[in-house]
């Protein structure tokens, strides 16, 4: 066993430093009385009310979450089609096409989706808006959908289908009643990890975004582009603290879960002897 030497402990605090010191500070600064963000001036909590009284963000905020839950939800069902066919269908004819189409925004730089999504709007005649948006956030989301619940269904047991086929199941009612409950927690990842990417996006959605829709992120960054503001650093911290009680609830729902699953196997082991 290789011992913890101070070359990986300097190493380890240096990182950890360099990624959450900004952060740390950003947080203090958001409760900063003055309206310059580098000069202390007192404790206040203004700039959270100037905020939530700020309607441009607010609606932006709204939009958002619109357009991260719609995309998500239908990148959720074809991700989930897609790694099925991928899986289940065997070799049949236009599979390498159909994977490389199916994986392709996972390399493809945002630039260009953005542009090409653009172009096809453009030439279809779509006015852009939330719909647009919807759209464009969908078509990248959507492959790493497809790869978290393929890796599921790689590693899944197909005797427990089986079973339920010779029980007299239909495929469709093997499908719901047994292998998308057992599946269920890629889907809801693969789900939560393209809620975060259409969060998250800017450079996709800047192009794909029409006047009458504005998302957070290209808000934050035409707004940072004048100079942060205290609204700015209120703004992070509130989104800050959104994915730190995510994170430590989805950590103690996991721990909880295998708690229980140790519980269930002395209690099998028990009832055993």
């Amino acid at each position: 066993m290789r011992r913890f030497s101070w070359f990986n402990a300097t190493a380890l605090t240096a990182g950890f430093a360099f990624l959450y010191i900004p952060m740390i500070i950003l947080v203090i600064y958001s409760f900063n009385s003055s309206r310059l963000v580098t000069v202390w001036a007192g404790f206040s909590t203004h700039w959270y009310g100037e905020l939530f009284r700020d309607q441009a963000f607010l609606d932006a905020a709204w939009v958002t979450l619109r357009v991260a839950f719609v995309s998500s939800s239908i990148a959720t069902i074809l991700g989930t089609m897609a790694a099925y066919v991928l899986v289940r269908g065997g070799k049949f004819m236009g599979r390498t096409l159909f994977s490389g189409m199916i994986y392709a925004p996972l390399v493809m730089p945002e630039v260009i989706t953005g542009l090409s999504l653009l172009l096809l709007f453009i030439s279809i005649g779509l006015d852009r808006g939330i719909v647009t948006i919807i759209l464009a956030h969908t078509t990248f989301s959507m492959c790493y959908v497809s790869v978290v619940v393929s890796s599921r269904l790689v590693s899944f047991d197909r005797s427990v289908e089986e079973a339920a086929l010779d029980l007299g199941c239909t495929p469709w009612d093997a499908f719901k009643s047994v292998t998308l409950p057992l599946i269920a927690p890629a889907v809801i990842a693969g789900w939560l990890l393209a809620f975060t990417l259409s969060l998250d996006d800017l450079v996709i959605a800047s192009f794909t975004a029409g006047p009458s829709a504005t998302t957070l992120p290209i808000k934050i960054f035409s707004s940072v582009r004048l100079g942060v503001s205290p609204e700015i650093n209120a703004l992070s911290t509130i989104l800050i603290l959104i994915v730190t009680i995510g994170v430590i609830s989805a950590s103690l729902v996991s721990k909880r879960r295998i708690v229980q699953q140790q519980r269930d196997e002395q209690m099998a082991e028990q009832a055993q002897q």
